[in-house]
């Protein structure tokens, strides 16, 4: 598990129409709607690549995995069918800022230098599709199936729509067809309400220990003590000192300050002036818990969370 990193939420038209990528969730899928009664056949071509499994990493965690088992299930499927479907596995948001968190020092030090905390970045290197919440991160993940599914009438998105399976009945949405059979092929048959609630619960009775365990470590406990009492050195305020919270304090206090409408709403020089303030602050804050990161990522993997104190 990974331990408040921000998220982006995107909203495309194409997707509204036809595509939505598999995150991994249950509720994930490609393409919504498709080929006409005739014969699938009819059906415009994705390309060479169309229904081609994907190879899982040599280093990917079970999650991972399992998102990779469910794009290829969902692909065989489809095909089986007589349809086209490109499995495809969408990339983490979190990538781009997790290289600042400072798990590797090195490596946050350049990130920061010219990303800061990764906030107002977007907003002065507008076309950098590297760059969290810049104009064209949000396209970068467009699904390979966007061209197919756009170039169908709608009684082929109608046949394409019941062989995915992603439907709505008596006004909730379901899965069935391919995407219910690819998702119970990655995850496992589908729990009772029960079951999820009870597997909820635990999940976070699990996450609350451990991070019982990491704010009562005595040598966290004092190294984030230093740290905070570096960044009131530096000038920085600090809201707490616990070693679950501290590491992100200072991120999220920029975070705060950004506008409403986001931070592509205001102008590029307002954007580079807000940048340059967060690369500094960025930076004195890298500096300030270096030791501090240096003994806590290591816990944190013995013992992982996700916020639920929220």
């Amino acid at each position: 598990m990974t331990v408040r990193l921000g998220t982006l939420t995107t909203g495309t038209l194409m997707a509204a129409i036809g595509v939505i990528a598999l995150s991994g969730c249950s509720d994930g899928g490609g393409a919504v709607a498709m080929p006409d009664t005739s014969s699938p056949s009819d059906a415009p071509s994705a390309g060479a690549s169309s229904g081609g499994e994907l190879s899982v990493p040599a280093d990917a965690d079970e999650e991972t995995r399992k998102q990779y088992v469910e794009q290829n299930a969902l692909a065989a499927c489809m095909r089986a069918k007589g349809f086209v479907y490109t499995p495809h596995v969408t990339r983490n948001d979190q990538t781009p800022l997790a290289e600042g968190e400072g798990r590797d020092y090195a490596a946050a030090k350049k990130y920061r230098q010219k990303y800061g905390f990764g906030i107002w970045a977007g907003a002065v290197y507008r076309d950098d599709p590297n760059v969290w919440g810049s104009r064209a991160y949000d396209d970068k993940d467009t699904s390979p199936n966007a061209a197919y599914v756009a170039a169908l009438s709608a009684a082929q998105r109608k046949a394409y729509d019941e062989a995915f399976g992603r439907t709505t009945r008596n006004g909730k949405r379901v899965q069935a067809g391919c995407l219910k059979e690819a998702d119970e092929k990655a995850y496992g048959p589908a729990k009772s309400r029960a079951e999820i609630d009870r597997q909820n619960a635990e999940d976070r009775q699990r996450s609350l220990d451990a991070q019982q365990a990491l704010n009562g470590d005595p040598h966290l406990v004092s190294l984030a003590q230093q740290y905070a009492s570096c960044l009131t050195g530096e000038g920085i305020g600090v809201t707490t000192t616990q070693p679950t919270s501290i590491g992100d304090m200072v991120k999220f206090q920029v975070s705060s300050q950004t506008p409403e409408g986001g931070v592509l709403s205001v102008d590029e020089s307002e954007a580079v002036s807000k940048l340059t303030r967060e690369i500094d602050l960025a930076g004195k804050d890298l500096t300030c818990g270096k030791a501090f990161r240096a003994a806590y990522f290591p816990k944190l993997a013995q013992h992982p969370f996700q916020d639920v104190t929220g």
